[in-house]
């Protein structure tokens, strides 16, 4: 098992991750009826797309001596109002130090055939964008 959820009322639940303990709190958005007090679920899965990409390129990038420490990820869910859904994740990640053309290819690549990225519907657009110092 991976996580345990708590509903609490009020439009909010506490996630537990298991092997961790850790704990996220989520809320309903404020355009759904909720407080916006904390991510929304949809933020999570927006946002859990750039997590993926940074990790991923971590991953595979720390035995080719790629080192992105520092890189950011700025994310903007995009919903449809009917029916209610993700209609598009835009990802604008920004690395702060130099890379060869092969090493920027390498990013760009392994950005976009991360686990999320390919776990995500296929009707979610996905706008991925890479900017370098």
């Amino acid at each position: 098992m991976t996580s345990t959820i708590t509903y609490l009322g009020n439009l909010r639940c506490e996630s537990q991750h298991l092997q961790s303990g850790n704990i996220v709190i989520t809320d309903a958005p404020t355009d759904n009826h909720g407080q916006g007090a904390a991510f929304s679920p949809t933020d999570l899965c927006a946002t859990s797309l750039g997590q993926c990409m940074l990790t991923t390129i971590a991953i595979l990038g720390k035995p080719k001596n790629i080192d992105i420490e520092g890189a950011t990820c700025d994310i903007q869910k995009v919903m449809n109002p009917s029916p209610r859904k993700i209609a598009e994740i835009i990802c604008h990640l920004k690395f702060n130090k130099e890379y060869t053309p092969e090493e920027k290819k390498f990013i760009e690549h392994t950005a976009l055939n991360c686990p999320v990225y390919h776990s995500l519907h296929p009707d979610i657009k996905k706008t991925v964008s890479f900017e370098y110092l």
